[in-house]
């Protein structure tokens, strides 16, 4: 048998003291805070130790799942599907509804239950999209502070770019210029980069320059081309809002509490609010879930929701806002009649290939192999080094390309993506099979996502009890434009192994694509594409007064006072990028508007 299971435990937590993350709610010293924060994930952790820079102010951090310390699975990136399969305990295991676009698929909706959420259990890209998503989001709420230029520093803020594990010579692989050294998330190239396969990558950049150009740095705001990915990733181990925001320092402050095992289930004790007109309503306190006991957590300023794009409109509609019709067909009183919440889902649909190759440079000499499985894992331990610092789920590189200027499909449905500098799709390189057939050989694999997608989803209740799993539709591949969109990524793919240098290392594909006839490859997305775990806009921005969306631009919920959303569902359009960057500096601001309205 390979070693460490999902279940590994650490035999010592490194130092970090854990003396105000509490287990138990009988050793929390209060229920009654300046601040009440709902979900210790990517974003609610950022706030946590913003606020309490301050202090003069308390904070209280309710967490439904557990500690991340002591999970191995959670800090080895080569183990991180122990954390995230459907089944974990660090999982919230939920599963999509039939999706009809996707040939009536069910999917797993994959969501971190461990402290850090997502953050602790991604697959660790770190992209932060065009800067035209962040304009085009500027634009959409009436507010420049969501533009690219404004949201720029953020990036800078939360960002500590660190050495490879290898401390291979990274000139040439990023641009230093644009990344900041401080902050408190390690990001940084990939330490152990498969030379073989990266070689033939970037090769092909050279001999396909026009259809794939080489881009020196994606996180410029200027995506496009074929580039080296960037991690979350820190000497060798993951890099979480748990490991970068929740230092030993920042839980030792007195005004700061973090009770764990304390699921929310709605907002308690609506009342006529005697401080904002434009908002007349107001919320006393959070009623959560400890052991088999409900409690109640009460904040004397702001109640922030930071539970993520399903837990935050599932909070907000079992407490009775949103849309009125459907809040009254399972009983639940209507508070507020906003019926945005838990719509306007947009996710990234993704599809791949894989081929055989002529190699033994794959994660399948590893992955097949106890004996080399157990000395990478030995050389880990020794020194966080060697194939363990991968994480293998996205790939060594990615590419964002988009579809032709005169491509037919804009008859269909106009250019959804931001403008001629944002991508339609991104490309992901990974030495490793997507699709099992031929399981004890070795693979490469080329995986495309419709990034600028026009189909919406929801999350919606499934009965009255705050507790029971929500309804969650994607609506992946539910417009028509995105799967023969799909269609055209994998055709660049296909482009893209045609240059000369793929020559002798490729064998046969698993699925011989360049066979099928434009329908035959449609079919093929809608039966072979799943989510990537981007989903955004369940609570999104408008302008202030506007009678659609969920928060305004300062991310106050509309017509409630003292109650934000701080998270991604606050984002409206789901950006050309994996989102965990973009939840960050969504967090870093958010955190800055807090401080702004409360001095």
């Amino acid at each position: 048998m390979f070693a460490p299971t999902a279940l590994a435990i650490l035999a010592f937590f490194g130092g970090v003291g854990f003396s105000k993350v509490y287990e138990d709610i009988a050793n929390l010293p209060s229920l009654k805070y300046d601040f009440v924060i709902v979900g210790g994930g990517t974003a609610g952790n950022v706030i946590a130790s913003r606020l309490t820079e301050n202090p003069h102010v308390s904070v209280l951090v309710l967490e439904a799942g557990p500690t991340n310390q002591g999970v191995l699975d959670a800090q080895v990136p080569f183990l991180s599907n122990g954390v995230s399969d459907t089944g974990s305990p660090y999982s919230w295991n939920y599963t999509t509804i039939p999706q009809a676009g996707a040939d009536n698929h069910s999917f797993a909706a994959l969501r971190g239950y461990i402290l850090g959420g997502c953050s602790s259990h991604n697959g660790f890209a770190y992209t932060r999209g065009a800067a035209a998503d962040f304009d085009r989001y500027a634009q959409m709420t009436g507010d420049e502070g969501w533009s690219w230029n404004k949201i720029f520093p953020y990036f800078l803020k939360n960002e500590r770019w660190s050495a490879p594990a290898d401390n291979h010579n990274t000139q040439g692989q990023f641009n230093p210029a644009i990344h900041g050294t401080k902050g408190p998330i390690s990001v940084s190239l990939l330490g152990y980069p498969w030379p073989e396969f990266a070689q033939h990558v970037i090769q092909t950049t050279k001999e396909l320059p026009d259809d794939f150009p080489f881009n020196l740095d994606m996180n410029s705001g200027k995506p496009l081309g074929i580039g080296w990915l960037q991690f979350t990733i820190g000497h060798g181990e993951r890099s979480s809002s748990a490991t970068g925001y929740l230092t030993p320092g920042v839980i030792q402050r007195p005004n700061l509490d973090v009770l764990l095992h304390a699921q929310a289930s709605k907002l308690v004790n609506p009342t006529q609010s005697k401080v904002s007109p434009n908002e007349p309503v107001t919320f006393q306190g959070v009623q959560f879930r400890y052991g088999t006991s409900l409690f109640v957590a009460k904040a004397s300023k702001e109640i922030i929701l930071s539970a993520g794009t399903i837990g935050t409109p599932q909070i907000l509609l079992n407490s009775g806002i949103g849309d009125r019709t459907a809040l009254q067909a399972l009983g639940i009183p209507t508070v507020l009649n906003l019926p945005s919440v838990g719509k306007n889902m947009s996710e990234h649909p993704y599809s791949g290939v894989s081929w055989a190759v002529n190699s033994n440079q794959t994660f399948e000499s590893i992955t097949q192999n106890a004996t080399r499985y157990n000395e990478a894992f030995a050389e880990w331990n020794r020194s966080h080094t060697g194939p363990f610092v991968d994480a293998g789920g996205p790939g060594t590189h990615a590419g964002w390309l988009r579809l032709k200027a005169d491509s037919p499909l804009f008859k269909i449905h106009p250019d959804p993506s931001p403008g001629p500098s944002a991508p339609h799709f991104e490309m992901l390189f990974q030495v490793r099979w997507i699709v099992r057939k031929h399981y004890l050989r070795h693979f490469i694999s080329l995986v495309a996502a419709m990034v600028s997608p026009v189909s919406r989803g929801s999350v919606t209740l499934s009965s009255s009890d705050p507790f029971a799993a929500p309804v969650i539709d994607l609506g992946l591949l539910s417009n028509e434009f995105d799967a023969l969109a799909l269609a055209e990524g994998l055709k660049l793919a296909l482009k893209f192994t045609s240059a000369p240098n793929w020559k002798g290392y490729l064998g046969a594909p698993t699925v011989d694509l360049a066979a099928m006839s434009p329908a035959e490859l449609t079919a093929y997305v809608r039966a072979n594409s799943g989510p990537g775990y981007h989903i955004v806009g369940t609570a999104g921005m408008s302008p202030r007064g506007a009678r659609y969306g969920v928060v305004d631009p300062d991310l106050k919920v509309k017509g409630i006072a003292g109650l934000r959303v701080i998270d991604a569902s606050v984002v409206p359009i789901v950006p050309g990028a994996h989102t965990q960057a973009v939840t960050y500096v969504v967090a870093e601001r958010g955190a800055d508007l807090v401080k702004q309205a409360w001095n």
